[in-house]
């Protein structure tokens, strides 16, 4: 498996996956375009893709705004679940993040979703909170996690 970040040619297979995950949040194709052809700012964000060969596996999306950044979303194909796939994409995003001077990291994510919570956890996140009824379809509380620097 290789990680690599998004190319524009990318993009149509991201909205593809994104749209086989009903708990990935649904994305216009123009953003995450706008993600990869981001110019440098105050913003700065990643997509970033794992192949397995010339497949698709996954993508994570992060950003960086200052000091301070979010790991936004992360999608993995059912059938590549449960091998590594989110572990190194999240890593990845983590990585990215700290070489763009971030010094913490925030996330939110589906109170039922043990999975991903744990998979967090692995890579040092702490919860850090609860929004009541954040998520819709089934309403639902996020966890609020967050990893420091270091």
């Amino acid at each position: 498996m290789r990680i690599a970040p998004a190319r524009v040619k990318d993009v149509a297979g991201v909205v593809l996956l994104e749209r086989e995950i009903v708990e990935a949040p649904h994305w216009a194709e123009a953003e995450y375009v706008a993600i990869v052809d981001a110019v440098e700012g105050s913003l700065r964000r990643c997509l970033l893709v794992a192949w397995q060969d010339e497949a698709m596996m996954g993508f994570a999306v992060g950003k960086v705004i200052g000091a301070e950044a979010e790991l936004e979303s992360v999608a993995v194909r059912s059938s590549a679940r449960r091998g590594g796939v989110g572990l190194a994409l999240c890593a990845a995003v983590v990585d990215w993040a700290w070489a763009q001077g971030a010094e913490g990291m925030d996330l939110e994510v589906r109170a039922s979703s043990a999975g991903a919570i744990g998979l967090y956890r692995r890579l040092g996140f702490q919860d850090a909170g609860r929004r009541r009824g954040y998520y819709s379809d089934p309403q639902e509380d996020a966890v609020l996690m967050r990893l420091e620097q270091g």
